[in-house]
């Protein structure tokens, strides 16, 4: 089926790149805050129906923000399904999405652990990492994939110094704070994950906010990468391509739009989150030792976005 591209774990399939998920008929919600996955008429494929784990992170233990919906979602199913404990964190808005993934995963007896909660506030953060670790007894995988978008504008003189605030804080600032408490109680052999962004490498218009604060991520990423090898962690960044995720509504994009871009991608459709998940499990498995401060691009062979 196209729309899955699911494989046997016996007798594994290939999967054309070019039909996986080409059957979805891709359309957004309404513009506003917050946009709910549950409000999709088509919702992003987060792997409900194609991940299948083989316990790769058996006794581990995950904290992934922003684990709701959307790429962080395809996360929390993958790292669950491949035995990890896991908690999520998500704005107290997002609750509906946070109750469906929960009551999909209890159908499969695997519960996940919630922390509603607003990463602007630096006191959270760190209690955030607390409660983590010791309810999920102990924590070795952090994902920092929890972000924000302004409203797609060409025109810097239009930003406002609140929206280019409110961006950093949680792109940069939340992944930060909660990285300064996590390694202080992090074993040898753990792993950080950020979700940094392809327009790093292809800039995209109207994305000034945004893409600056994926640069700065990056260079954590790496500045981080070398810090922290003494201790024995490593970090690593995820650079996912144009997804199909409920960000695209908060960034002003239509249906129309949509629909208009995989015009002038390589694989003629955006991706979506059971396309990112994979490459977080593979950069938190424990074999992956000699992967630290790297960027991991998973772009469809993206160059360049042109967007409107």
């Amino acid at each position: 089926m196209a729309s899955t591209g699911s494989a046997s774990t016996q007798n594994p399939i290939l999967i054309d790149p070019r039909t996986r998920f080409s059957d979805l008929e891709l359309s957004l919600p309404p513009q506003g805050f917050p946009v709910l996955q549950r409000d999709f008429t088509t919702k992003p494929a987060s792997g409900e129906h194609s991940y299948k784990g083989r316990g790769r992170l058996h006794g581990r233990h995950a904290l992934i923000t922003g684990g709701d919906s959307g790429i962080g979602r395809a996360t929390v199913i993958a790292m669950a399904r491949e035995g990890a404990k896991v908690a999520i964190n998500y704005l107290p808005d997002e609750e509906p999405d946070a109750e469906d993934l929960a009551n999909f995963l209890a159908k499969e007896g695997i519960e996940i652990v919630r922390f509603p909660g607003n990463l602007l506030d630096e006191e959270f953060c760190t209690m955030l990492v607390s409660r983590a670790e010791k309810a999920l007894g102990g924590l070795d995988i952090l994902v920092n994939n929890a972000g924000t978008t302004g409203i797609l504008n060409n025109d810097i003189t239009t930003y406002t110094t609140e929206q280019w605030d409110t961006v950093f804080r949680t792109n940069v600032y939340a992944g930060f704070w909660l990285t300064r408490a996590a390694v202080k109680c992090m074993p040898p052999g753990s792993s950080i994950i950020w979700t940094v962004s392809d327009v790093v490498e292809n800039p995209a218009t109207g994305t000034h906010d945004y893409a600056a604060t994926k640069g700065a991520v990056a260079s954590l990423v790496r500045t981080l990468g070398i810090s922290l090898a003494s201790k024995g962690i490593r970090v690593n960044g995820v650079a996912p391509g144009f997804t199909y995720t409920p960000l695209l509504a908060v960034a002003g994009l239509t249906t129309e739009l949509l629909n208009q871009i995989p015009q002038t991608l390589p694989l003629g459709r955006v991706g979506q989150p059971a396309e990112l998940a994979p490459v977080y499990v593979d950069l938190a498995d424990a074999t992956m030792t000699y992967a630290s401060g790297g960027i991991w691009s998973n772009n469809g062979g993206a160059q360049a976005y042109t967007l409107g």
